[in-house]
């Protein structure tokens, strides 16, 4: 209820809300969903006199109205889960089930909606903040170029390196030849020459360039991989196997890349 305070106080004294967001440590669209809420509740600073934190919550988040007509049963969310793990068993199939059981039950387009909302419970994202110059993060397209050999037509596929700075989203992108450890360091070396500087931390993929083994506690970094970070003065730190999101970063930069550089040239032909 004290951040509450604080918004009214502020928006009072004419602070815009993302200046508000930034003083109080809470998010903008919170400080919007507080002023509707306060507005609703006719409510504005100063508060009321002897109008305590209780009350406040009471008005500003008042409890939901008490339901009224034919309450549906709910399904087994947990179980319909586990049940569409199996091969063969699809949405469809477990809500025909719960028909069955329940004849007045949720519709099927209710029931889908109610499961993802109950999913979407399972895997809270924690945001992260990046401090300026403090991670790049690294990997390779996937999608890859073709280079023509002018004499033989014989095709070389080319793949594309990807790095990207933190905070500033500046992002570097090059061809090498191969994911091979030469081709791996040299393009760590072109992207710190093009930046400018050397980050304190660089977030890379598992690919056996670079990490012999992937593992959450002591992950193994390539020896010639670890010697090039220890001569820039920075820190090889690998993503969890299986969680991109430890490398959201780049993961949104690979798809950048490859609607606008991959994609617009894929009608071009190249011999270097």
């Amino acid at each position: 209820m004290r951040k509450i305070e604080d918004v009214l106080r502020l928006h009072a004294q004419g602070m815009s809300t993302r200046r508000i967001a930034l003083a109080t440590g809470v998010g903008k669209t919170t400080v919007i969903e507080y002023l509707r809420r306060a507005a609703v509740a006719g409510l504005s600073w100063p508060l009321p006199e002897g109008l305590d934190e209780e009350a406040l919550e009471r008005r500003v988040f008042p409890p939901p109205p008490p339901l009224h007509g034919r309450q549906l049963a709910a399904a087994d969310w947990a179980m319909v889960h586990r049940e569409l793990k199996r091969s063969g068993v699809t949405l469809a199939l477990l809500w025909d089930e719960y028909r069955g059981q329940h004849p007045d039950g949720y519709g099927y387009s209710a029931f889908c909606e109610h499961y993802r909302r109950w999913v979407g419970r399972l895997s809270p994202v924690m945001r992260q903040r990046h401090v300026a110059g403090e991670r790049m993060f690294v990997d390779y397209s996937g999608t890859r170029m073709t280079v023509i050999d002018p004499v033989t037509g014989a095709v070389r596929p080319a793949e594309i390196f990807i790095a990207v700075m933190g905070a500033s989203n500046m992002t570097y992108a090059e061809a090498t030849w191969s994911q091979a450890l030469p081709d791996w360091i040299g393009a760590h070396t072109r992207a710190f020459a093009a930046l400018g500087a050397v980050p304190a931390l660089v977030v890379s993929d598992n690919l056996k360039s670079g990490v012999i083994r992937a593992c959450f506690y002591e992950p193994e970094i390539n020896r010639s991989y670890a010697e090039m970070a220890a001569h820039y003065g920075t820190a090889i730190l690998p993503a969890r196997p299986y969680k991109p999101r430890d490398k959201a970063k780049v993961e949104g930069a690979v798809l950048l890349a490859q609607r606008w550089i991959i994609a617009r040239l894929r009608n071009r032909q190249f011999f270097t």
